[in-house]
């Protein structure tokens, strides 16, 4: 058989096989099939909540305001504004048991903003509820509580000041002046998207207290909305993640955690799910010995607090006022304007002629003090020493107290208006609408904004006026810093220049502390000396003993 005769077998053989292959494939396309089984339906995927509220018919609208959306969440969350109205969040109010001040928002005077009484209007953008413009506001009204400011997650629900604690409800230019609109809110859309709390709803006041970015609190800002780690461990963007009810634990929405009134050494123990007097310490979570295989960091934590060393620097993504001069305000531009000069950055006033003169500083080392976790406010009605800087508040603490620790703070001072004839500090009108002459930004009078600031809180104002110093501080416990960015023991125990993070804390011994070089010199030397004075003594008695047996004997 020739190559030509097996070619033409195999092509047979081929088209056969193919031919095969068609004729079956054409059969069975006739032959009935079973109906192929339905898909099963997509799973939804899963979420935190066990309601969708966009679905709720109580929650379709139209709303024309905030407290119509409160009414509506009261429907089903039956509860939820009696428990608001138990809290310092709608109070403003916090008595101090130990030692019986009332303080609060709405009771002391700082030296930023200094006070809300007689500018509740334009301070309680910040306020869980509607309507606060006067002291005539009514604390019992259920449907004044803001649900939504805590409570959205679209971004898009906004508080101004001057507004008495409610949102847009129309398109508004702000700052005046500026062409900027903020856009109405969309109540219908904020209500039907709310859930969970989040650092953007707890940052929209948190970290804008004191009238701006990064005024009051050196470790609360903007930055903290989306940080990387090297800004703050636990909330990092790309780390832990944690929201700020991960340690600020709620319930009856009652957040844990106060500056009035810190837990400053806990020695609690926690266990989340049964009743904690405070949860938001670090403690709660790391315990008192959190160093594995370490005693000697461990003994440090019983006088130190965790903040200290692990919040080396505060302010270090963007600046933090430091200090606040009123008695400089009121300076205008030809055209009447107030003045505004930039810093030399050009991100931040160095001068508002509303306000007065500014600074601001980044990567703030903390000032150290011993803290027990009871702090003395100076109120209104406290007598003062004008001669002396006045301090806002006071932090008690010391090394023998077994309650205390050493805590990091931001100090922040002033410069403000104090009643001449009653050696005492006033509270001053600032906000107004244009027709209101009293308002120090309507007509820079600081008479005229002191007499009817004062006559708001029913007391007496002698005529006269003065600026006095003053000095506020604020412990530091966010912008926790990773491992690795802790203070080394140098940065404390500094042999070099014997100045170290404490040199100002009393009443402790460091090794290394205040370090002095011609001491140390002398003192080595004569440590020397005598070493050298024991070697030789010991060398003669050795030779002698050799030299002479019975000599040495004897």
């Amino acid at each position: 058989m020739d190559i030509r005769e097996i070619m033409m077998k195999t092509l047979h053989w081929i088209a056969t096989l193919a031919a095969a292959l068609w004729l079956g494939t054409a059969m069975a396309s006739d032959t009935p099939q079973p109906a192929a089984a339905p898909a099963a339906p997509a799973v939804k995927a899963a979420t935190h909540s066990t309601t969708d509220h966009s679905k709720l018919k109580e929650l379709q609208g139209p709303f024309a305001s905030g407290p119509e959306v409160t009414k509506a969440c009261l429907k089903c969350h039956t509860e939820a504004s009696n428990q608001v109205m138990h809290t310092q969040h709608w109070t403003w109010e916090f008595n101090n048991p130990k030692t019986q001040q009332k303080l609060g928002k709405r009771r002391i005077i700082n030296n930023f903003c200094t006070s809300i009484e007689s500018n509740q209007a334009f301070c309680t953008a910040c306020h869980v509820g509607y309507g606060w413009k006067d002291d005539k506001f009514d604390f019992t009204k259920q449907e004044s509580v803001d649900c939504l400011v805590c409570h959205d997650t679209t971004g898009t629900y906004r508080k101004l000041p001057g507004l008495a604690g409610h949102p847009t409800y129309k398109d508004v230019e702000y700052p005046p002046g500026s062409g900027k609109v903020v856009p109405a809110a969309d109540l219908k859309n904020v209500a039907k998207n709310v859930g969970k709390t989040s650092r953007s709803n707890c940052g929209s006041c948190h970290f804008y207290g004191g009238g701006g970015d990064a005024v009051k609190h050196g470790d609360l800002d903007s930055s903290l909305k989306q940080p990387g780690k090297y800004l703050d461990v636990h909330m990092a963007k790309d780390g832990l993640n944690f929201s700020c009810s991960e340690c600020h634990k709620t319930s009856g929405h009652k957040v844990a955690g106060s500056r009035y009134a810190t837990t400053a050494k806990d020695t609690e123990k926690h266990i989340r799910g049964k009743a904690d007097s405070n949860a938001a310490t670090c403690q709660a979570c790391h315990s008192n010995t959190p160093h594995k295989d370490n005693a000697r960091l461990n003994s440090h934590s019983n006088k130190i607090a965790c903040q200290t060393c692990h919040i080396p620097e505060f302010a270090r993504a963007q600046p933090t006022k430091m200090s606040w001069d009123w008695s400089t305000a009121g300076k205008h531009t030809p055209d009447g304007k107030p003045v505004k000069i930039k810093d030399s950055g050009g991100h931040h006033d160095s001068y508002d002629g509303r306000k007065g003169n500014f600074t601001y500083e980044s990567n703030v080392i903390p000032a150290y003090q011993w803290y027990n976790g009871t702090v003395n406010f100076t109120l209104r009605d406290t007598k003062l020493d004008p001669s002396k800087v006045v301090k806002i508040n006071s932090y008690e603490g010391s090394a023998a107290d077994s309650q205390s620790k050493i805590w990091p703070f931001k100090v922040f001072t002033g410069k403000q208006p104090y009643d001449v004839g009653n050696n005492q500090l006033v509270v001053f009108q600032t906000y107004g609408t244009p027709d209101n002459k009293d308002a120090f930004w309507v007509n820079f009078d600081w008479d005229r904004a002191l007499e009817r600031g004062m006559k708001e809180v029913g007391a007496q104002y002698s005529g006269k006026y003065a600026f006095v110093s003053t000095e506020m501080s604020w412990p530091i416990t966010h912008m926790v810093a990773p491992k690795k960015d802790a203070l080394t023991c140098a940065q404390c125990h500094q042999p070099q220049t014997g100045v170290g993070r404490l040199d100002k804390v009393e009443g402790i011994y460091m090794p290394g502390r205040r370090a002095n070089f011609w001491l140390d010199l002398i003192g080595w030397l004569a440590a020397a000396g005598t070493l050298v004075g024991v070697l030789i003594h010991g060398a003669i008695r050795i030779y002698v003993a050799r030299k002479n047996p019975a000599a040495a004997h004897h």
